[in-house]
């Protein structure tokens, strides 16, 4: 006599329905056992860098050295910006209110969208716009017709952006070896050059431009472009986050504490006079 439960042909079925409900081809977890793209993990613990790590997350296969090398560059570049980023600013303050660690960082990285924080996609796509053959200068002219920036150039603080050289010197280097075709790279400069045109003071590259093209040359989409910047800057959320957190100081406001927000409104009126008036 049979032991146990018969597991039919049906009961079987079934259970792959639930146990393919999370199927994944990103990792394996079993008792015992932790695999990554296929790779165990404690053979890639001391043996590949968080660059090369995050890599072989996104793409399923390890980088080559140089392609490792120039997607850790562009993750280094970004990390911070400075307490007038208005995500490092949230982060801070959140973490003077008695919220968790996790919770500051949310606060910061939850500000990341189109405005702040979405310029490095939203460059990737103008590029791919160009290498597929539309011209620079149309694209410009697009922008200023209607009054708007070519996102990934020009900066608020830096006439020239410290980041752009170095990174733009590491796609060169990659194109030189042929570890990446080099096209997102031509077509950024060529912006770059259509935008100086007719000023008497360029519009330099900015930070979100130099690494849509490292992103672009390096193949991945834009989308996935924005979510390394992210990555990336939450590093330096999480860095202020916890100075902040460490200062002691107690719900600290966008402003410091002996000024206040300036009014626009109404000057100061008395309500039994105005229903008296009424």
């Amino acid at each position: 006599m049979t032991e146990g439960p018969v597991r039919t042909e049906a009961a079987l079925i079934e259970q792959d329905r639930v146990t393919d409900w999370w199927s994944t081809a990103v990792s394996r977890v079993r008792p015992g056992e932790i695999l990554l793209r296929g790779y165990p993990v404690e053979q890639l613990i001391g043996h590949v860098t968080f660059a090369e790590q995050i890599w072989l997350m996104l793409r399923g296969e390890l980088p080559t050295p140089l392609q490792g090398k120039l997607l850790e560059a562009a993750l280094v570049s970004a990390v911070d910006h400075g307490p007038q980023a208005p995500s490092i600013a949230a982060a801070r303050m959140a973490a003077t209110c008695g919220v968790g660690l996790n919770s500051a960082v949310a606060t910061g990285a939850g500000l990341l969208g189109d405005t702040h924080g979405g310029a490095g996609q939203q460059c990737m796509e103008i590029l791919e716009r160009i290498v597929a053959g539309a011209e620079p200068r149309a694209v410009v002219a697009e922008f200023r017709e209607r009054k708007a920036y070519v996102p990934g150039f020009g900066h608020r603080f830096h006439p020239h952006d410290p980041r752009r050289d170095p990174l733009l010197a590491l796609v060169r280097e990659a194109v030189e070896a042929g570890e990446v075709p080099g096209r997102a790279l031509a077509a950024g400069l060529a912006l770059e050059a259509a935008l100086a045109e007719g000023r008497a003071r360029p519009v330099p590259m900015n930070i979100d431009g130099a690494t849509a093209i490292v992103y672009a040359e390096l193949g991945f989409p834009a989308e996935l472009g924005r979510g390394l910047f992210i990555l990336s800057r939450s590093v330096g959320i999480l860095a202020h986050a916890w100075e902040e957190h460490g200062s002691g100081t107690r719900i600290k406001g966008p402003l410091p504490r002996p000024l206040l927000a300036g009014y626009h409104g109404v000057a100061p009126r008395d309500l039994e006079r105005a229903r008296r008036m009424g």
